[in-house]
């Protein structure tokens, strides 16, 4: 029989360094550290967690025995190869606990269930131009319903919804948005979801989100700074910064969206995918999924690539300004294009940035993010394993 699950609050953040301290008043923060350390490895002895954390073969092993007992970790069997008894090696366990993750955007919404070492056990997404706040309600919860009656998770180790989201969401004029779109403004999110099940319920930027999910699972394991290129209805942004999202003094860090170009365009009317939908419905390609869009036949394809060309125009000098003040390690760019799609941006972005650039301030790698289309909904349903259950550097 599993025991309850007991989680500790923490911050929600992440952290670069797997550091601990012996003092027992940072018990829970040790334990986060350990479980992480774990995590990245894949698999490893209680002596190499000693010498990752720092942390006593005595707090090691105390430590290790509550996750046990919480069931985040379990025996992977013993060590090989090696003189005298083979060392236990240690795992995270996926069936440890369950985040559930959703992204409301003005033309799908989109929900994930991620287990505890981050793999995607379901996902759904609906292809819907601004969606009501009932609409999305029902949605969320026909699949709430669906991955429990499937028992794609456990129930009982569901630790939170993250919920990501558009800033402004029914404030900013994108084409065809509706007058009643601007009840998102005043919803109460916690409210509206609240009936979903008995979970916290943790709420952020999508392009935020998505820059998380990107520092903990893709490009963050080898650029543990980078400046985040959301491709939406809208156009997101965000900073990590040495693994950990920089939100800003008012939470606004990032928002490349609402820039302008040299003509007094905002960025996200050129490089969206609301603007490349404009693009399309002019020579009569409506209700093509950005999914789709690969598909789609040779003319599409065409407009499409005209697109990308007008959006890394766009895009390069922006992107040239970030370079020059920010030095991040990379820029990095997602969305729900089809990855060659994405690739072709990059590309076509990296050109243009280099012959704006000098020697003085080397090009920056522009590249293809290495989560999903939907990342945002990834980015979500980590927020409550960051806020629940691994270490902050703020901690």
């Amino acid at each position: 029989m599993r025991r309850p699950l007991m989680i500790d609050d923490g911050i929600r953040q992440q952290g670069p360094a797997l550091h601990g301290t012996n003092p027992s008043r940072a018990g829970a923060r040790n334990e986060r550290v350990v479980l992480e350390a774990i995590q990245r490895a894949g698999e490893c002895t209680r002596l190499e967690l000693a010498k990752q954390t720092g942390l006593s073969a005595a707090a090691i092993a105390n430590i290790t025995q509550r996750l046990f007992d919480r069931n985040f970790i379990f025996e992977k069997g013993r060590r090989t190869g090696v003189r005298g008894m083979p060392a236990i090696r240690l795992a995270v366990d996926p069936d440890g606990c369950f985040s559930l993750g959703v992204n409301i955007d003005r033309d799908h919404v989109s929900v994930v269930a991620l287990d505890l070492t981050g793999a995607v056990r379901a996902g759904y997404t609906q292809e819907i131009d601004y969606a009501s706040p009932q609409e999305v309600l029902a949605f969320l919860r026909d699949r709430v319903d669906e991955l429990l009656a499937q028992k794609l998770v456990l129930p009982d180790r569901i630790i939170g919804l993250g919920v990501a989201l558009p800033g402004g969401l029914g404030r900013v004029d994108l084409p065809g948005r509706p007058a009643e779109y601007a009840q998102w403004d005043t919803v109460d999110l916690t409210a509206l979801f609240g009936g979903l099940g008995p979970w916290p319920i943790l709420i952020e930027n999508d392009a935020a989100a998505a820059a998380i999910g990107e520092a903990r699972f893709g490009s963050g394991l080898i650029h543990r700074s980078f400046f985040y290129i959301l491709l939406s209805a809208g156009l997101g942004g965000g900073m990590v910064v040495d693994g950990s999202y920089y939100q800003g003094a008012t939470g606004r860090a990032g928002r490349i969206g609402f820039l302008n170009d040299g003509d007094g365009n905002s960025l996200q009317s050129i490089a969206s995918l609301s603007a490349l939908r404009a693009d399309l419905v002019t020579q009569d390609f409506t209700n093509i999924a950005p999914t789709d869009l690969m598909t789609s036949g040779p003319v599409v394809l065409e407009l499409v690539r005209a697109w990308i060309e007008r959006a890394a125009d766009a895009l390069a000098q922006p992107i040239g300004t970030i370079n020059c003040l920010i030095d991040p390690g990379a820029i990095v760019i997602g969305g729900r294009l089809p990855r060659p799609l994405i690739d072709e941006l990059a590309e076509a972005v990296a050109l243009r940035v280099s012959s704006i650039d000098d020697q003085i301030v080397p090009s920056v790698p522009v590249l293809t993010a290495q989560l999903a289309a939907d990342a945002p909904a990834i980015g979500a349903s980590i927020l409550p394993f960051n806020d629940l259950v691994f270490q902050s550097p703020a901690e």
